[in-house]
């Protein structure tokens, strides 16, 4: 019988998106093949603690999101013997558990913005998704939208400025109202999940939105308002890639924009149009822009790549790079995948196996100078 491939689902975290990344693990828990792979939950607390759960325990209520028993072993990840990492309990009789892979479900700084990757590389651990490199280029929405320039991809006119940049006067509120009209959204530029994100449609109200945002980050981006429906391509590494059809997402009137709590909140937020109702110029298009998008920051295994699609101009223009799609049950990026023919127990295969081909061809690369 062959061994079973041991993967370390990794999830909670210490960003904004706790919650979502809760979520998102149990869905992913409950679609992995336990044919293929045995399962270990390791979640990380909002005060940074690192615990190894039994899988039966936080499995058994059948909830949508998992929770994190405090009692469960504080562990460490290290490098384990033939290329595979060590889950180690810290107190009591040590634990050692090696796996194979690591698949992160974290969301926001610190998860999947490149230093959980940093971490995972120097302990020499297979994991799920993209590098350092695109990881932390993607969860900054003033780099993403930079190099995506530079790649010919079209985005909206912003303004993006520190906190200390603000607060010392380098950058003012007429400067802004100068290059941009109303209404504008305002957005922390290292967050996800639209937390922080304000429409501002008096500039009177501008003040108080940038403070929301400065709460998440030392960098906000002040972006054009486009009169725009907000579409969405999931695409999936390989050789070549593969990018699915798109969706276009409709919030309610209700909802301002697709806001946090439309997205996981009000479970009648947004209605989905899947595929999105465009033409079948505008869907190759737009799946032409995703996969370029994704190749211009190097990412690997997967990225959800957002669009506004400008109603009056037909124009697509880049919202964001989003390297660790959410995996709730309504998430779109599975939900892409599996309009696109690639049900979500396969999806989470591939990645896998993604990520265990990549780690093999990097630990195949010379490594000492040799004449």
């Amino acid at each position: 019988m062959t061994e079973k491939t041991r993967v370390a689902v990794l999830y909670g975290g210490r960003s904004g998106e706790h919650e979502v990344s809760l979520r998102s693990a149990a869905s992913v828990i409950r679609h992995l093949d336990r044919d293929r792979f045995e399962v270990i939950p390791v979640s990380i607390d909002k005060a940074g603690r690192w615990q190894r759960h039994d899988l039966r325990r936080i499995t058994q209520t059948g909830d949508e999101s998992l929770a994190i028993p405090p009692e469960s072993p504080e562990v460490r990840l290290a490098s384990g013997a033939d290329g595979r990492a060590a889950v180690t309990t810290l107190a009591g009789t040590p634990e050692r558990a090696e796996v194979d892979v690591v698949f992160p479900v974290l969301h926001g700084p610190l998860c999947e913005d490149g230093t959980l990757q940093g971490l995972l590389e120097l302990t020499e651990t297979a994991y799920v998704g993209s590098g350092v490199l695109a990881s932390a280029v993607g969860m900054d929405k003033d780099i993403t939208k930079r190099l995506a320039g530079l790649a010919g991809i079209p985005i909206a006119p912003y303004r993006a400025f520190t906190r200390g940049a603000y607060e010392r006067g380098a950058v003012s509120l007429d400067d802004i109202a100068s290059t941009l009209t109303l209404p504008v959204f305002v957005k922390p530029c290292n967050m996800g999940s639209s937390v922080g994100i304000h429409k501002v449609k008096a500039w009177s109200d501008l003040p108080a939105a940038l403070a929301d945002a400065f709460r998440y980050d030392v960098k906000v981006l002040v972006e054009q308002g486009i009169d725009a429906r907000e579409v969405e391509v999931a695409v999936l590494d390989g050789a070549p890639p593969f990018v699915s059809v798109a969706s276009e997402l409709n919030p309610q009137s209700h909802h301002d924009f697709y806001s946090y709590a439309a997205k996981y909140l009000d479970p009648e937020g947004a209605s989905v149009d899947l595929p999105a109702n465009i033409s079948p110029e505008q869907m190759e298009r737009v799946r032409a822009l995703a996969l370029r998008a994704f190749e211009a920051l190097e990412c690997s295994g997967m990225a959800r790549i957002d669009f506004f699609l400008d109603r009056q101009s037909g124009a697509f223009y880049l919202n964001e790079v989003n390297t660790l799609p959410g995996f709730t049950s309504i998430s779109m990026y599975p939900k892409m995948m599996e309009a696109s023919g690639v049900p979500y127990p396969d999806l989470l295969t591939r990645l896998i196996d993604l990520a265990l081909e990549r780690h093999r061809t990097r630990r195949g690369l010379q490594r000492e100078f040799a004449d």
